[in-house]
Formats: C-alpha cells, structure tokens, sequence
C-alpha cells in the first residue's frame, strides 16, 4: 500500500544542505508538513518548511525538538560528521568516537526521544552509505559507522513494529560534504569515481532525496538498505 505524503508530518533531522535538505524539499513537493531539524539552523518557515535548532549530541536539545513538534508521521535522520580517510595507526580514536557519535549513537537518541510522538503506522529513515559494504583503506570509520547503521535498521524495523524502519545507502553524491575539497581536487575525484561507475556519473542530492520519499511512502517496505549509488557496489 502506497501511503501519500499529503497532510503528514515529516522531520528531518540533519537537513541544513545536501541531501537532507533535499529531502526537506521533496516532502514538501508532495505536501508533507516539514519540519528540518540541525545544527546550523535557526527556527522560522521558509517555503512552507519549517526549520527548529537541534544538538543530536544532546537528548535534552532532541526532546525540546519533539516536543515542539508534537504528532508526526515520519522521521529522517541524515545528520553525520565530515571524516577524512585515515588508516587506523594515525587516527585520533577520540575524534573518531565523535563522528560515531553523531550518526550512530545520534540516531539511537532521536529514535529514542523520537517514539512517544511518533505515530504507530510510521516510518524512520536511516542513511547509512556504500563504504559500509565496499571496502576501501583508510576509511573504517566510515565502515563502521554505515554497516553499524544497516544492521541497527534492520533490528530496529522487528523491535518497532508496526513501525517500518528503513535505510538509504548513497553512493558518491555532488553536494557539500566535498566542500572540505578545491575545486580542481574535486572535480579529479568526481573524475575517477565516474570512470569505476556503471552509470558514468556521480549522483545528486534530490536523487537520493526520491530514495527517502519511496521509503515513507512504501507501506510494505521495512528492513531494507536502498542503494543509490549508480552501480558503486558492484
């Protein structure tokens, strides 16, 4: 069963830009109530979305955010840290243990705070990405964080049944998580990673975006890890 986004209430936690915000926006197209939820943003309406500052760090700072919202239907959770590639002997564990905290443990607190205000029959999003499966050097935490994020949305979607809980796992997508990057270093890694791509290309962040509506609206979609990563995994 199809179930419209028209009149439901979506939060997006982690959509001040990139995909996350391009999921705010999809939503809205298809007349969700819209509330965008991060770090760097400031409360007030624009275009019909409604934005709310949160620290998903801070349990307290997420139930202030449900609690302002009240009901809703359904929770997306793209919030993650910038990591750079790094091999195990020169990480800082410590700032590793920060960006597991962001996305892992990040999303454990807002499912938790989250549940007493969401409704029965709806749905979380999880984001998780393709270096959870495709191995590559130097980037274990990245591993760890996304296959972490796969299997928790699969236990999670038995645990808060009838609750559907789903995962969304881009690939290389042009937004501004590579803004860290020149643009000619960018623009040489988006060479490279298109050469190895079925599709030729690297993805766009309202790509992804459809990804997250078909994972609310699908009524019997739950457990599942949708790859959108132009052919990445194979």
């Amino acid at each position: 069963m199809t179930h419209s986004l028209s009149g439901k209430t979506v939060i997006v936690i982690g959509g001040s830009s990139g995909i996350g915000a391009a999921v705010a926006k999809a939503a809205a197209a298809r007349g969700a109530q819209v509330v965008l939820a991060g770090r760097r943003v400031s409360s007030g309406v624009d275009n019909g979305v409604r934005s709310e500052p949160v620290d998903v760090t801070d349990s307290a700072s997420l139930q202030r955010l449900f609690e302002a919202v009240g009901h809703f239907d359904h929770l997306v959770y793209t919030a993650g840290p910038s990591v750079r590639a790094k091999n195990l002997i020169d990480t800082d564990l410590d700032e590793a243990q920060d960006n597991f905290n962001v996305k892992l443990w990040g999303s454990l607190r807002a499912i938790q705070r989250a549940l007493p205000f969401l409704d029965e029959h709806g749905s979380i999003s999880l984001t998780s990405g393709q270096l959870g499966r495709k191995l590559a050097p130097g980037q274990f935490i990245k591993t760890g964080i996304n296959a972490a994020t796969e299997a928790l949305g699969k236990q999670l979607a038995k645990e808060l049944a009838p609750r559907r809980v789903n995962v969304i796992s881009p690939g290389v997508i042009d937004t501004p998580a590579y803004a860290g990057l020149d643009e000619t270093q960018r623009l040489a890694m988006f060479a490279k990673v298109e050469s190895a791509l079925p599709v030729g290309r690297v993805g766009q962040a309202d790509e992804v975006a459809a990804g997250f509506v078909l994972a609310m609206e699908n009524g019997f979609m739950t457990g599942a890890v949708i790859d959108i990563d132009g052919g990445g995994q194979l």
